[in-house]
C-alpha cells in the first residue's frame, strides 16, 4: 500500500510518495495532497464520484496533471475528495480515475492548508527498491 509524508520546502510544502506500483504511488499522492489540505480527511464523506481522464507526456508531467486537476476540482467545486480509484498506463502516461468526495463543511472539515499548486521545480518520480518514488513540491 502506498505512503506519503510532507517535509518542508522553504514556503513550500513537499509530498514523498511512495506505492507498490503506479498506481497505488498515484493515489497515494492524491491522499497525501488531501490530508495536507484537510487536519481530518478521514471526516470526509464519499458521496458522489467524479471520474477523471488524464494524459501526459511523462509520468512526472502526468502526476503534476493529475495533483493540480485535483487541486482546481478541491477550488472551483468547494469539495474535498476521500477516495481515489486510479488505473495508470506507461506508454503513452495516461490516467483513469474515480474520485469520491464531498462539499466543504466548514463545521465538519479542519481545513488545514490552502494549496495553490503542484509546480514542476523539484519534481521527482522513478522506480525504487519496493515499486515507485515520488517527491513533488506544492505551492501553499
Amino acid at each position: 500500500m502506498g505512503h506519503s509524508e510532507t517535509f518542508e520546502h522553504t514556503a513550500d510544502l513537499g509530498l514523498r510518495v511512495t506505492g507498490t506500483d503506479l498506481a497505488d504511488l498515484f493515489q497515494a499522492a492524491a491522499e497525501g495532497l488531501f490530508d495536507a489540505i484537510v487536519a481530518n480527511r478521514d471526516e470526509v464523506r464519499d458521496q458522489e464520484s467524479e471520474s477523471v481522464s488524464l494524459a501526459a507526456e511523462t509520468l512526472s508531467d502526468l502526476l503534476l496533471a493529475w495533483l493540480n486537476e485535483l487541486i482546481f476540482r478541491s477550488e472551483t467545486r468547494h469539495r474535498l475528495y476521500r477516495r481515489f480509484d486510479v488505473n495508470v498506463g506507461e506508454s503513452p502516461p495516461r490516467l483513469e480515475a474515480t474520485i469520491a468526495g464531498e462539499p466543504i463543511d466548514r463545521d465538519r472539515h479542519v481545513l488545514d492548508h490552502e494549496v495553490k499548486a503542484a509546480t514542476h521545480h523539484g519534481v521527482r518520480l522513478e522506480p525504487g527498491p519496493s515499486g515507485w518514488i515520488a517527491e513533488v513540491i506544492v505551492d501553499i
